[in-house]
């Protein structure tokens, strides 16, 4: 059966397409893996991406004189680039640090978050127009954008930006994740 899909073209098209779009989406989460730590898990991934990598890879050199087969393989990448991007999205491992400017001096601000359980640092800032609330505030990527929400609905005007920090001690969330 194997054999008669890969004699026909749209066979081997499909199946060069197929084994693209899921090694490249294993790439991407052994790097995800690798970039937030888990070894183990990228070490196991690995595995299965390579194997299929070489198969894909064969059945592309063993039939270089089809164009078609290379071009299957160059959409393949690059759908499998979109999926492993979704899955990462959907994962959300790891934690953000959110620093938050709100447009007026807002005291209240911090202590909603923190009744939503987010870890809040606060001080006041001072702008161009006056007296600011700044906040850093860590969560999981996970609540990243239920936070985001939070925040817009009680600052419209807030500046925010984020970044991933690598590692962090002590404080009120190592507290909550040993929990």
């Amino acid at each position: 059966m194997i054999e008669s899909i890969l004699n026909t073209a749209l066979g081997m098209i499909v199946i060069i397409l197929a084994i693209n779009i899921v090694y490249v989406t294993l790439f991407t989460i052994r790097m995800i893996f690798t970039l937030k730590g888990q070894r183990y898990f990228a070490a196991l991934t690995s595995i299965v991406e390579v194997i299929i990598y070489i198969i894909g890879l064969g059945l592309v050199l063993d039939n270089l004189n089809r164009v078609e087969n290379l071009i299957a393989y160059a959409i393949g990448y690059a759908i499998g680039v979109l999926v492993g991007m979704k899955i990462e999205e959907k994962l959300a491992l790891g934690y953000i640090t959110v620093n938050v400017i709100t447009k007026e001096y807002e005291p209240d601000i911090p202590n909603v978050l923190r009744d939503k359980g987010y870890g809040v640092t606060n001080w006041v800032a001072y702008g161009r127009e006056g007296e600011r609330m700044m906040m850093e505030i860590l969560t999981s990527r996970k609540s990243e954008k239920s936070l985001y929400k939070t925040i817009k609905d009680l600052d419209p005007k807030a500046f925010i930006i984020s970044h991933e920090p690598k590692t962090f001690f002590g404080g009120f969330w190592l507290k909550g994740i040993r929990r």
